[in-house]
This record gives structure tokens, sequence and C-alpha cells, in this order.
């Protein structure tokens, strides 16, 4: 099955999207998908070509996506929060032609490619786009994902029509039904959203209930006035509804279901002991589609990521890449119809990430108990995840050097009650000069989404190395948290 025949699994007079007061039947779904299709042909897209997509949660936000699948072209969806810097690099990187957005975006006027208004973009009627070609297969690329780059710059995860619908079908594990009402407050770019929110609503024919910005309020009245069944969020999301919602509102919920981040285990007991619902925990990363591990509705286990999915293999290695047995604990590693292609035009980086055998290694550090259920213990890469969204240091590091009277520069996670991490960033000052932190933060700010901007700015008058002469996070972070205890 390719990705867009997903759809075809919805009986045509069910609600398919529930998008801002318009109830889209599956039918009405299919002529949508259709519309963009014949769309798309005209103004050029063929197979193989990547189309961009840049906007917020809405129903046409799954007509493009489905539309550029069903033409064979893979669907490039952008993180709406990115800078224009950050946007420019996917576009130039993926070969983007064509881009759908929700507002037009701006870039210098050297730059070349055409904006389509995804508001209007399927109002036109065009004639009907050829079907695919016979030799496209399951196997053929769908989407790239982009995930932030340890080295600076991203890296596109390619997700085929297999890795898609074979993570759909591994999380039926989860219980969706046709009755069922799912919540989709977690934007369709990232691929938790997107896998779990609609392609698995939709194989299971039920109603995705389409939320554009996220407030707290919007998704407690929805979920008490709408009936949800299904919920899918990250742990701040989740420490929000448990301090503002009543113990009533969250009446109808069948699945709440949490990944992104570790959820911190006063997260979870709150929200049980409020909404008497346990938080079904589960894990991923983009490279695999992205679901990896899930906990069944019931079977939660307080503190763990749950078990393996289906179908799917997975071991824990150490330094050595020997096998460890159950309850030590080692870098966790996956194999399976859900592990991504490669990453796009960069065979060196998939080669570090997919070894020989098809292990895709994670760099997440676990530990897997006798029955088989996974704890995550740390990260190995140097990984900072706020409000679900990752965030490596040295891309934001990198920008920081570039800012004038920067001699070293660190940034690091701390805990923060809103987002669960967020950056602080610490300095030192090269000899006789000085750095204004509200001009770093604003020339941060002009060049990076909103959320790796780091929360803190602390200028240090030395700063803290190895024995081999690197700096040393760590010592920053025990110097930061003895500092903190001071203050109190």
């Amino acid at each position: 099955m390719l990705v867009h025949e997903i759809i075809n699994r919805g009986r045509s007079e069910d609600i398919a999207i529930v998008d801002e007061g318009r109830k889209i039947t599956y039918a009405q779904l299919a002529d949508g998908v259709k519309r963009f299709r014949n769309r798309l042909y005209e103004i050029g897209i063929r197979t193989g070509d990547r189309v961009g997509l840049f906007s917020r949660n809405s129903a046409e936000f799954i007509y493009t996506y489905l539309a550029a699948a069903s033409l064979g072209a893979i669907c490039v969806p952008i993180n709406f929060q990115l800078s224009s810097r950050e946007t420019a690099y996917i576009l130039r990187d993926a070969g983007i032609k064509h881009i759908l957005t929700f507002t037009p975006l701006e870039f210098d006027a050297h730059f070349s490619f055409d904006q389509h208004d995804i508001k209007t973009f399927g109002d036109k009627i065009s004639p009907d786009a050829p079907q695919l070609p016979d030799d496209f297969d399951e196997n053929s690329p769908c989407a790239i994902i982009y995930t932030s780059g340890t080295t600076g710059n991203p890296k596109g995860a390619v997700l085929s029509h297999k890795n898609l619908v074979r993570n759909t079908e591994q999380i039926t594990i989860l219980g969706c039904r046709n009755t069922s009402k799912v919540l989709c407050v977690l934007p369709m770019y990232h691929c938790f959203g997107w896998t779990c929110c609609v392609l698995y609503s939709l194989w299971c024919g039920a109603q995705i209930h389409v939320i554009r910005t996220f407030t707290p309020k919007e998704v407690i009245e929805t979920i008490r006035d709408e009936g949800i069944t299904d919920f899918y969020a990250v742990p701040s999301i989740y420490r929000l509804i448990t301090k503002l919602a009543k113990d009533t509102d969250m009446q109808t919920l069948r699945l709440a279901m949490c990944s992104g981040t570790t959820l911190p285990l006063k997260i979870a007991r709150e929200f049980k002991d409020k909404f008497k619902i346990e938080i079904s925990e589960g894990y991923g990363l983009s490279e695999a589609s992205p679901i990896v591990t899930l906990t069944i509705p019931g079977e939660e286990i307080l503190g763990s990521i749950g078990k393996a999915i289906p179908d799917e293999e997975l071991k824990v290695i150490d330094d050595s890449g020997n096998t460890l047995p159950a309850g030590h604990i080692g870098e966790l590693l996956i194999r399976g119809d859900n592990v991504m292609l490669g990453y796009w035009n960069n065979p060196e980086a998939t080669k570090n990430t997919i070894d020989e055998d098809g292990w895709l290694h994670t760099g997440d550090v676990v530990r897997i108990d006798s029955d088989g259920y996974l704890y995550i213990v740390n990260r190995i890469k140097d990984m900072i995840i706020s409000m679900g969204e990752n965030i490596y240091p040295r891309e934001v590091e990198e920008l920081i050097y570039r800012f004038d009277g920067i001699k070293d520069a660190a940034v690091v996670g701390v805990e923060d009650k809103l987002r669960g991490q967020a950056g602080a960033c610490f300095f030192t000052a090269k000899e006789g000069e000085r750095v204004d932190t509200r001009a770093l933060k604003k020339f941060l700010q002009i060049n990076l989404a909103m959320y790796k901007v780091p929360r803190e700015f602390h200028e240090l008058k030395e700063m803290p190395r190895t024995s081999t002469g690197k700096i040393s996070k760590r010592k920053i972070l025990e110097d930061y948290a003895e500092n903190k205890d001071d203050d109190c």
C-alpha cells in the first residue's frame, strides 16, 4: 500500500477531518486530495520532485501531503517556527522549486522558487493528472523530514511509503477505531503528529479534530465538548492540561499518549490522580517514521517508554558493539520496515547512522528489563528537547561564535517547568571586549527558530575544560546547579 491510499480505508460518508468548524467526510477528503493532485501536476510536479510544505495544521496540509505522494513526488514538511535562514537551507538542500505556504515567505531576491497559497491552491479546477508509472512501488521515497543537525546543518531523513505505512500498521496496538475522535494538536510537520494523529487515524477511519495553534483553553474545550477519545501530546502539554482542566473535562479520553521527550514521573502521577487515566508513554525518532516503542493502554509501567512495536527488532549494545543482556545499560539499535532509507544527499551521515546489517543507531542510552520494557537512561547525542522539539547545541553555538566579542561558547540544557528543558548559553568574552547579551539574544532570534534561542545567558570569566582541553559542559552544569542552590 502507498501512503495516499490509506484514506480509502475510511467509509465515504464518515467524518474524516474537523477543522475550524469544517466537517470533511472521507469522500470530501478524497476529492480534496484529487484537486490538489491535479493542481500540483499542472504546475509541473512530477515523480521524484520535492514539494515544500510550510503550514500550520489544517485540512489543506493533509491534502497537499497526500496529493504529492499520489504523484510520486516527495513531500518536505518544514517546521514553521524556523527562521528564514534555516528554511532557506532546507529549500536549497532538498532542491525545492515549489512550496505551499500558509503565509508568504520572504527571502533574498536571488533565491528563486515558486510559492503557492495553500488556502486557495485547490480552488482552481485542473485537468486530471496521469496515474503513477508502473515501476513506482512502496520502496520509493515519500517524504523528507529534516532533523536538527549535530554539525550545524539539519539532515533530511528520507522516508519511503513502506516506512510510513508499516509504522502506521505497527501502532494499531493502540486500539483506535472508526468511532474514535482523535485530537491533532501536535504539529503535522512533526513525524509524531503526522504518523499518530493523521495517518493512524485515517487508517482506522476515525475523525481527526485539528487544532492549528496550541492554547490550553482550546485543547481542554475541544476534548470536553467534542468528546475526544484519543489524545497525543508532549509532557509540557500534559503539565498545562493537568493544571488548568477540571477533573470532569477529560472524561471521554480512552487514550492519553505521550512522546517527544521523557515523561517526568511527577507529570504522569498528577495527571492520573486528577483524571483517573494513565498516560501511555512511547518513544521514537524521525529516522524511524517515528514510533519505536509503545505502551499499550492498560499495561502502563511508570517511567517506561513501553515495548518494541510489532515486527521490529531492537538490541542494546556496549561501546564495543557487543549485544547486552536484559538489565544492562547501552545504546539502543533498531531494525525494521520503519527505518528510513537514509539521509538526503548525505551518504556519510547515513553510513554513520545505519550500519551494514541495517541497524539504526539511535544515539540513546536505554535499559531493557526482563519483560521487554524499555527505560531511557540518557542521550548520547548532545541534544536538548524543549516542548518536544530537538535543539542541537552545536547549531546554536556556531551562530554565537559569529557574534562580535565572543571567545568561547557552550549551550547546555537546563530544567524548565513549562518546556521540560530550555537552552542556557555560557560564554567568555575576548580580551578587552564586551558582549551585550541583549544584542546577542536579538541576533539569535533573527537567525534561529524561537524555541532554539537560549532562555538564559551567563558570562564566565573562564570556560571550564577537560584534561584534553575540551569545554566541560558537565562542569558548567555542576557550577550552574550549585549557584542556583546558593541563590535559594
